[in-house]
């Protein structure tokens, strides 16, 4: 694989990250990761916008701009030749770079921006979930960040993959469900989409925003509210969201099986529609 790494582009075998890299030692950095069809890659504005938003909250310097970051990522699909296959994937990798021992940030930081492309599988069609024992901390000012500190997610899925799920859904302090391990949780209550509200641990979703904007031109009520996990198993139907799924459904949660929701394939549709008329 070729990859972006500090303004060249390189043999994955010969790029070589600082071992003093702070997003490497301490997972003191941020990513982004997008989906790509057919050469264009989906809500990158989005993505890039949400990678510069970041980087200013952990005081890290500014990251290349969005125009830049484009043609970049345009040039790391063609090296690897993906730039013609129907659906692949990027990466953003953006760190605090290296720095001396300790926790304390460098004066002068200096980041690591890491670009990489990879094929994409075809997304599930459906996934089970289990509700995690690992929980979100909705007060930590990273509940709202997509840092490289993913641990507490890991194990969450690993623990759903161990019992037999392919998905996690994790609850906040409060025992409000906050997300699933890598992707928004949305339910349905009769017509009426529901999603828990970034205060209560969830990630601001590329995905979540777009479907939070086009709802409600559909005519679907949306609302941002607290979900515990017996709501969720009264919930008409429910899906989870992140940039490579889209939307999918979820058909159970544990034992409970939940029903498919006839608003689901139509919000699924209108998405791709307007991704679409987007690229």
């Amino acid at each position: 694989m070729i990859v972006w790494l500090n303004g060249a582009l390189l043999d994955e075998e010969t790029a070589r990250i600082d071992p003093r890299d702070r997003g490497f030692l301490l997972g003191d950095g941020l990513f982004e990761t997008i989906l790509v069809r057919h050469g264009r890659p989906r809500l990158l504005t989005a993505h890039i916008e949400r990678l510069a938003r970041g980087a200013e909250q952990l005081g890290f310097p500014p990251p290349p701009s969005a125009p830049h970051l484009a043609t970049v990522c345009a040039q790391v699909l063609e090296a690897n030749g993906l730039s013609g296959r129907p659906q692949a994937s990027l990466r953003i990798t953006l760190t605090r770079g290296p720095g001396p021992r300790g926790l304390s940030p460098p004066e002068d930081p200096h980041p690591t921006l890491l670009i990489g492309a990879a094929n994409a599988a075809p997304h599930p069609t459906a996934l089970s979930a289990i509700i995690a024992t690992v929980r979100r901390n909705e007060h930590s000012p990273t509940a709202r960040l997509k840092t490289l500190a993913y641990l507490d997610n890991v194990l969450a899925k690993r623990e759903a993959l161990a019992a037999g799920a392919n998905e996690a859904l994790m609850l906040n302090g409060a025992g409000h469900l906050a997300c699933a391990s890598a992707a928004n949780l949305f339910m349905f209550e009769n017509t009426a989409l529901i999603t828990p509200p970034l205060t209560d641990g969830a990630l601001a979703g590329t995905v979540r925003g777009v479907l939070l904007g086009l709802a409600p031109r559909l005519g679907i009520d949306t609302r941002e509210e607290s979900i515990t996990p017996e709501r969720l198993s009264r919930a008409a139907g429910a899906f989870v969201t992140n940039s490579l799924i889209g939307l999918c459904p979820l058909t159970r949660i544990g034992a409970t099986a939940l029903p498919p929701h006839t608003l689901t394939s139509r919000l699924a549709a209108a998405y791709e529609m307007k991704c679409g008329e987007e690229e």
